[in-house]
Parts: structure tokens; sequence; C-alpha cells
């Protein structure tokens, strides 16, 4: 694992620490208190601070921060802002988890340096893997602030490292009031994000208030190092990661029963208000409940120990029943639950997550859906974007911009949602479930997963709906967790990608965007595509598809038909057809002229630079929470997928267009550049990454005036160049995702012309002027509606005559009386309203007609229906004649077939059927 000298500091040795070995658990710590035996970890040892603070005096949670980010910045540490909780910066997870997935993976690895060194942060992070344990466990949270200082040492410059980290922290408690004989350090392995190495986690009280960590090993398939199941190797760079529990400090101040008394007491007033909660015991005997069950559910994992062990636990420690505690806890855990989620919600919305189905949006409708229910069971019937809008009030958040109303309406939207999937997952499950009853069966976990996934359907109301079928489910404790556990990390592309050992291609289409003819050197063929010593052709990326043209040697041409990038090597892909030819002709060393297709370049540049142009418009027409989820380039058109949590409305898009034609009207300038990530971030934020995450130290910036994106893409050089951009529809294509189709220069002008063909050709149809044509159209919908109805009302009429002709001929069979007749040239529209009107006579109808095959229609009245008599029935015996089927009600039904020819037959067919069910 860790040479043993990994956690031998000096500083210990110095301020009279001695290394024991924990006689619970056997790991290894570092006390003052030469007569401890345990490390200070549960299930080692007992909460022991709940109503004996370990520090001088209770601190609320904006003193706590500020108490600890002054102290390092007065150790020389730079104070930076928050990240914020959505990861853009990675493609490898959604939510920020802790402190140093701020510097994950770019600065860890030493490729681009840190914003400032050493700094210092409060990192507000979300894990969602104890989800289930959120309320329950008396600690847990998905949402906590992560305080650290941050130190990136390198080979040519340490600034400090093991003893000076362990010996601020330990100022820091000290300072705070701590005793020195609690402080226990214990050694423990780290590992996360790519990187490891040896902590300490910090236990007073039998809490965990920090965890130094001191990362100096990456993720390396062959490395020396084996920690947690996976190899490491050693880093050139060396880095101080720690985390300080912001909350933990806060609830170890003040020592109360639960984290959530501690950190927002007055929220969870609020909520108990709101809940109506009588608490049937005093709050001194509610006190020591609550404190025991955190004491113990301290001392065990719930993802081992399911809920009803800890209750059971709990109950034998106080001396009440299992029952009656639960009746006691179970809607404060409740209330629990709902403070923390909701505090959740703030930020992810604040930060702008929109729910959906996919990536972070899923973990946000989780969370979402999971308070909405502990709320239903709480009887607290006022809206959850009322508790979340107090949430953000109580937040230090200055860069809302206006959102909050956005955030309401989002909250509000997902409430409607979440009734509509109510009322239809009971329906499914239901059905579900008796299919399993009459097998025997329950529903499996994974089937339970997959409702939610697919469904929304919650698990707690699949069990309801199942149990009411007399189904059992199988339901862990920890449902929540599991399903957050398997969306919390994105989805990696494997792109195999092939180590070509060539000299990097200069890429000339950045220098020289609009020039069409270039000269470049022959570096070698690789399956078949040419590589150049520097090119025009731009290769497929960002949307964008490659480029096409020429490439000639000699007298010979080839046409390049798509170019591909393989690391910083460009790829020519010849015509197949001419791929032996161009193999033979061209070798390495020649030199060749290149030849790219500029009308194709320009159009598809023109739509890129568009597709950013749109998307500024869209987020000054829709709000801040516009996020790029797609885009693809065409030359004729081009489509732009953003987030949005509802459908772009007509007067909308027609503004986002209008938008965006000003722009190009004011001719703003557009710059690209290469600029460090670093400076590129602290000048832009994470705004820059709409397109996905580039790798390298540096990117390449492109900014049209509010518009700024890191993009590789081909751009114009000003808006004024993209022409007129006209959008052409919008449609959802996924929960959350909205998608905008466009045209821009000549490609819109054409999209336009045939708009206007449409338009005029269905003016000269109508023999009126274009802009006549709303108009007329409407005058002719209202005079077709209007003799719809017409036809409908004479169809009765005829019904009605023969009607009274057909039950003057009627039939008897035994007490019934049939009709059986054939209407010539009728629908089935006019046979289902003659033999309803028959049938409403207490006649049986069975009719039909011979228009477009044999149509058949049964109808059966209050006697026939009273002997058994099935409308259904007569129809299949009827139209099997006819070669064809049918069925229906009871009272009326219908059908056809192919053989129109042998109707009377299949009439005479029905007869049978009503005198066989008669006894006639």
């Amino acid at each position: 694992m860790f040479p043993e000298d990994a956690y031998h500091l000096e500083f210990f040795k110095d301020e009279g620490f001695t290394r024991k070995t924990c006689e619970r658990c056997g790991g290894s710590f570092w006390t003052r208190d030469p007569s401890r035996t345990t490390c200070g970890d549960p299930p080692c040892d007992p909460y022991t601070f709940i109503g004996s603070p370990v520090f001088r005096r209770e601190i609320g949670l904006d003193e706590m921060r500020e108490h600890y980010l002054s102290f390092f910045e007065g150790k020389g540490h730079t104070r930076i802002k928050r990240y914020p909780v959505i990861a853009r910066w990675r493609d490898d997870i959604y939510l920020t988890i802790a402190s140093i997935a701020d510097f994950q993976p770019f600065i860890t690895s030493g490729e681009v340096p840190p914003p400032a060194n050493p700094l210092t942060v409060s990192q507000p992070c979300i894990r969602l893997d104890d989800l289930d344990s959120v309320g329950r466990s008396g600690r847990h949270l998905t949402t906590f602030e992560m305080m650290a200082h941050h130190v990136f040492n390198t080979p040519e410059e340490e600034i400090y490292w093991k003893d000076r980290t362990v010996a601020l922290c330990d100022e820091l408690l000290l300072g705070l009031g701590a005793d020195p004989l609690a402080i226990t350090y214990k050694e423990s392995p780290w590992a996360g994000g790519g990187n490891a190495g040896p902590s300490v986690e910090v236990m007073m009280g039998g809490l965990e208030l920090a965890t130094l960590v001191f990362m100096d090993m990456k993720l390396s398939p062959r490395g020396e190092h084996l920690i947690k199941g996976e190899r490491y190797d050693r880093m050139d760079n060396y880095i101080v990661d720690t985390g300080y529990g912001l909350e933990r400090f806060v609830w170890a101040s003040r020592g109360s029963p639960t984290i959530y008394d501690a950190i927002f007491p007055d929220v969870v007033a609020t909520i108990t208000d709101l809940a109506g909660l009588q608490s049937s015991v005093s709050d001194e005997e509610r006190a020591r409940i609550l404190a025991s069950n955190a004491r113990l559910a301290g001392m065990v994992d719930l993802e081992d120990a399911t809920l009803r062990d800890l209750r059971g636990r709990v109950a034998k420690e106080i001396g009440i029943s299992a029952e009656k505690l639960d009746e006691i806890i179970t809607p404060l855990e409740r209330i629990y639950a709902v403070a923390d989620h909701t505090r959740c919600l703030a930020y992810m919305l604040g930060d702008g997550i929109i729910p959906s189905n996919v990536k972070a949006g899923y973990l946000a409708r989780l969370v979402i859906r999971r308070t909405l229910r502990q709320m239903k069971d709480l009887s607290i019937e006022v809206p959850l974007s009322d508790l979340v809008s107090m949430q953000i009030s109580r937040l230090d958040y200055t860069d809302l911009d206006g959102r909050l109303g956005t955030i309401v309406e989002i909250l509000d939207q997902e409430e409607e949602r979440y009734a509509e999937t109510l009322e239809k997952g009971r329906r499914l499950v239901k059905r579900i479930a008796e299919g399993r009853g009459k097998r025997g069966e329950t529903i499996p976990l994974s089937e339970m997963i997959s409702l939610y996934d697919s469904h929304g359907i919650p698990p707690e109301i699949a069990r309801e709906a199942a149990l009411e079928e007399g189904v059992e489910v199988e339901l862990p404790d920890n449902f929540y967790s599991r399903v957050a556990s398997t969306h919390i990390k994105a989805e990696k592309l494997e792109k195999e990608e092939s180590k070509i050992d060539l000299p990097e291609t200069r890429r000339l289409f950045y220098e020289r965007p609009f020039e069409r003819k270039f000269q470049a050197r022959v570096l070698g063929l690789v399956d078949g595509a040419v590589v150049l010593d520097q090119t025009l052709f731009y290769p497929e990326g960002g949307g964008q598809p490659g480029d096409r043209g020429l490439i000639r040697k000699g007298s010979g041409a080839f046409r390049v038909v798509d170019v591909q990038a393989a690391g910083r090597v460009v790829l020519h892909r010849i015509a197949e057809e001419e791929s032996e030819a161009a193999a033979a002709e061209v070798r390495p060393g020649d030199f060749i002229e290149g030849e790219v297709d500029i009308s194709r370049r320009l159009a598809l540049a023109r739509h890129h630079t568009a597709a950013h142009i749109i998307h500024d418009s869209a987020k000054k027409v829709l709000g801040s929470h516009i996020w790029q989820a797609g885009a693809q380039k065409a030359e004729d058109r081009a489509r732009l997928d953003i987030s949005h949590y509802k459908r772009i409305t007509r007067e909308e898009l027609k503004e986002i267009e209008l938008l965006a034609n000003r722009m190009v009207m004011e001719n703003i300038p557009i710059s690209t550049g290469w600029l460090d990530r670093s400076e590129a971030e602290k000048r832009f934020g994470f705004e820059l990454y709409q397109g996905g995450v580039p790798p390298g130290k540096s990117i390449r910036v492109v900014q049209m005036g509010t518009d700024v994106e890191a993009c590789a893409g081909t751009h114009c050089t000003n808006t004024g160049m993209v022409g007129p951009i006209k959008v052409l529809r919008t449609e959802r294509v996924q929960d959350g995702v909205e998608r905008i189709e466009f045209a821009a220069g000549e490609a819109a002008v054409l999209r336009g012309q045939e708009k206007d063909d449409l338009l005029f050709g269905a003016a000269e149809a109508l023999s009126v002027p274009a802009e006549q044509l709303p108009r007329t159209a409407t005058r002719f919908f209202e005079e077709w509606k209007d003799l719809k109805k017409e036809a409908a009302r004479l169809k009765e009429e005829l019904a009605r005559a023969q009607v009274e002709s057909l039950t003057s001929r009627a039939i008897e069979a035994g007490d019934l009386k049939v009709v059986v007749a054939t209407l010539e040239n009728a629908d089935v529209e006019e046979l289902i309203k003659a033999a309803s009107m028959i049938s409403g006579k207490d006649y049986v109808a069975i009719l039909g007609s011979e228009k477009e095959g044999a149509k058949i229609v049964a109808a059966v009245g209050k006697t026939g229906l009273a002997r058994g008599l099935a409308a259904g029935e007569i129809v299949k015996a009827a139209t099997k004649v006819v070669g064809g089927g049918g069925g229906g009600k009871p009272e009326i039904a219908q059908g056809g077939g192919p053989r129109a020819e042998r109707l009377s037959e299949a009439l005479e067919a029905g007869l049978a059927k009503v005198r066989a069910a008669s006894g006639a």
C-alpha cells in the first residue's frame, strides 16, 4: 500500500503524538493521549460530542465558513470563489463531489497551472450515494460545503507538504477551543478521480471533521502501487488536498442531536409547522431519542444494516417499543430530508441544472421527486418552489441574476408532472402486478428500478399499487441511493484512436480560413488516407463535417471525400474508386496542391457561426439556464440542441430569430485565438464549455459579442458575413432538450424561397392574392365545418328514414326482432348511426355495405343483451365469411373483410348467431 514512513511526520514527533493501533479495527492512528486505545472513528468510538460540544462556543454556518477562510488567508493562502455544483469543466462526472474536483484533471496532472497556489475555498458539493440515509442517520447530507486548502507542489517548487498541512489543521482546531487530547489523526489510503495518496482522517468526539490527503499518485494500468483495487504510479507533482466539513464543524460546535438541527434549525422549524406536527413527547425526550438514534446510526452503515435493525437497537437503548419509536421518529426524519433536499435543489437549479431524464438533469429530478414524496407523507400542501425559494434566500447567492422566477416555474412544472406520473404509474404497476400475481411471483428490484428509470414511478407508489393486487415487491431501504449511483458518472464514449507515428499536421484553416488552394508535402499514407505536413482541409469535429475538395499531383487529381483528425495528425480520405490510383501516384516526400471546396466550407462556416448566434439569442429570450446539448451543421441547414424545461413558443422563436438577425446586421467582429485554459476560465468562466470540454493546456476561444465559447470549428470573420438567418422549426428531442433547426446565408434564402413557393402555390390554388390567404383559408375552413355539420345532419335524417323502413321489415327470432339489411354505398359511420337507432328501439340490427369491401355493423337492444347476446359475437361470425374480422362492445360492434361478393351470406351467418342465442 504505502511505505510505513508515509505517516511518520516531524510534526507528530515534535508535538508529542504517539502512533497506535486501534484495538477494535486494527487501523493506525496518532494521538497525544497516552491512554487512548481506539482510533476515534465510528464504530470504534461512539459520538460523544452530542450534548457536549467540542469547541468553546456555538458557531453558525456563515461565521464558521468565514473563520476558516480568513484563517488560511492569514497563513498565505488566496481565497477563490466557489465553482458550480454542476461540473461543467469535466466530462467524467456530472456533479461537483469534492473541492479537488474543481482542479481535476488538468490542474492535478500539472498540464494547467492552478488559479492560485496555495489557495483556500469553501466548495458546495453534492453527493447522492447515501440519499436514503439523509434524514435517518442524523449526519448524512446530499449537499455540503467542503472547506479546503490546496497546494500544488512541483519538482521545481515545494510550497509545503505533510507536516505543515497537519500543523495548520491542528492550529485551526485548537484555536476553536478543541481539547488537544481529544484529536486523533487516523491513517487511511485515499483514491478518487484518477489520483491517490496517503491521508489522515481528523477525528473528534467520534466525528470525522476533516480529511487531509497527500496526493502523489495517478492511475496507471501497470502501476506499482495497488490502492482500493486499482493500480497507481507516482506523479511528478504532489498535491495537498484537504476537505473540512463545514456542516460537521458547526454540528460539533453545537452538539445538537442531529446535523440538521445544527445547520438549519429555522428551516426545520418552518417545515415542522407546515406539517402540523404535534409531538407526543416532550422536547427533552425528543432530543434524547434523536441523540440516541444519531449515535447508533453513526456506529452502523445503513448500506449493510436495514432501517428495522437500527430502529430495534435505538428502541432497546432508550427503553421503548420499536413501533413507538417509529411513530415518533419517522415524521422527523422526513422533515430533515425535506430540509436537506430543498437546499440541494437550491444549489442544483441555481447553478443551471434543468430536470430531465438524462445526465445531471436526471439527478435533479430524482431529488425533486423524493422531496415531493416526503412532503406528501407529511401532508405539506405548499408548493415545493416555496421551500426552495426559502433556501435560496438563506444562501450567499450573488449570481442568480433573475433566475429565481425560472426556478419557481421549473419546480411548479415538475410538481404537475409528478402528479401525472403517479396517476399513470399506479395503473401500469397494477397491470404488471396482476400478471405477476397469477404466476405467484414478486416484483424484483431490477424491475422496480426500471419502472423508476423508464416511467418515473416512485418505488413507494409502486409498492402500494402492487400490494393492492396482493403482490410483494423487492424494495431495499437504500433504493434511491442505488438508482443515483448508476447515474452519477458520465458515460465515457470509448473512441479507438490509432497512434500514427508522423509529425503534427499544421492547420492552415485557422490561419487562412477562406483560402482555396495550398501547397503541401506528403508525409505518408495511412489506410489509404493521405497525411500532409500542412492542410487547409478542416477535419470533422464539433458537429461540423470535414471539408471536401481535391488533391492534385502532376496531371492527376484525386477527390477528398472525408477529412478526420487522429490525434495531432489530419487524414485526407480519397474517394474509394480513386484510392488505388492515388496510392500509386502520391508518395511520401511528394509535393501536392490541395484545393478546398470553398463554397461548401463557407456554407459550413456560416452555419457554425450562426449556431453561436442562435445560442446567444436563445439565452437572451429564454433565460440564462440555456446550455448547449448538441449541434450539427450541414451545407443546407443546421441544428442546435439546448437545455430548456418547456416547449419554445412560436413568439419566442420569432424573437430568437429577430435577435439573431440584428446581431448579423450589427456586423460584429468575430475574434478567434488560443488562450491558456486557466486564463480563459478566469476571464470567461465555464460558459466556455458549451460544446464540451476540449483537451489540452491551451484552448481555442471564439468570441462574438456576448457569446464566448471554446470551439475548434471554422467561423466567419464578422457576423455580417453570415448573411440572413432563418429559423425553420423547433422540436423536443428528449425531455428537457429543445432542438432549433435553422439555415444561414444562401441556404436561408433558399429555405425562404421554398416557403414562398408553398405560400404562393396555396394562394394560386385558392385564386386569391397571397396576403388574403389566411383570411380565405379561415373562411374555407369555417364553410367546411358548416358543410360537415350539414352532412352529418342529413346522414342522421337519412338514417332515421331508413330505420322506419327497416324496422317495418324486421325478422322474428324467438322473442327478438332482428333487422338484417344491406345499405347501398353507406360508410361505417352511417351503418353505426342506423344500427344504433334500430337497437334503441329494442331491435337487433345486422347491417352491411359493399363500399370499399364488405363493412358490417351489429347492434343489440336491451332484450337481446338480457339474453346474453353480444354484438361482437355476431360481427365475428359474419366477418369470418368475408375473410376478415372485427369486434366491439356487447351493445355495438363493427368489422369487415375483402370479399364483398359474399356480404349477403355473411349477414345470414350473423342472423344464424342470433337465432342460436334466442333458441329459435
